[in-house]
């Protein structure tokens, strides 16, 4: 699979190809480009756009791209379902949405403030960002399994 979206990712836009690469498709396909590009790199490519306004797998009411992804591919992980709701509260005006939405803005932010001088591209701070999402997954699989 190949998905597109915006260059310069903060929290969806690193949110969604962990859950598409850990749940979905490992092997999935990003790409990374202007915003005025997402669409016409989708058709030329064959690439499923998401975070970007009037798409399948964007923001929808309170709802965020992630949200999306899961609603889309069916996946249902109540561990997920728990992670979503701190990934909506970060990526959206609702902050307060859980206790961890704050904390993963914060550092969501600092990544992307990291990126032009630390990491080469939004590949690399995807990478980078990935063990935090695991992390965070993990907490919410306690969580729940409480």
């Amino acid at each position: 699979m190949k998905f597109v979206t915006r260059e310069r990712a903060k929290v969806d836009r690193i949110a969604c190809p962990w859950l598409i690469r850990r749940f979905i498709d490992a092997n999935a396909e990003f790409y990374f480009v202007p915003a005025n590009d997402v669409l016409a790199v989708a058709q030329r490519e064959g690439a499923v756009p998401f975070d970007v306004e009037g798409v399948e797998l964007g923001h929808d009411g309170p709802h965020c791209s992630f949200d999306a992804v899961m609603k889309k591919y069916g996946v249902d992980d109540p561990a997920l379902l728990e992670l979503a709701k701190i990934v909506r509260g970060a990526d959206t005006a609702d902050t307060e949405l859980t206790p961890q939405s704050a904390g993963l803005l914060a550092i969501a932010t600092g990544f992307h403030a990291l990126s032009p001088r630390v990491f080469a591209d939004d590949h690399a701070l995807m990478e980078a960002e990935f063990p935090m999402y695991d992390a965070l997954y993990e907490h919410c699989r306690s969580s729940v399994a409480s």
